[in-house]
């Protein structure tokens, strides 16, 4: 079985590729709480995320994705997601 899991890392790049954020993975998993606006993430950027996200695993993620605060929260909504196969 294969066991997909967002990372800190990936989502580091993701933040480079759909959002055009620079962020240091190693930080990121430091400083989870972070809010992604302090980041230089928006909403915008992170419904980007959510779509390469999207097709990259073929599943759904909540509408209300897009709003989560943090790369935390983002992460373990995520990873709840992929976990129950959705």
């Amino acid at each position: 079985m294969i066991t997909k899991e967002l990372t800190f890392d990936e989502l580091a790049a993701l933040m480079k590729q759909s959002a055009g954020v620079t962020v240091d993975p190693q930080q990121l998993a430091q400083s989870p709480e972070r809010l992604f606006g302090s980041l230089g993430v928006d909403s915008l950027g992170l419904l980007g995320i959510v779509g390469e996200l999207e097709n990259r695993y073929s599943v759904s993620l909540p509408n209300d994705a897009e709003r989560c605060k943090t790369p935390a929260e983002f992460v373990v909504l995520v990873n709840d997601v992929l976990k129950a196969g959705r």
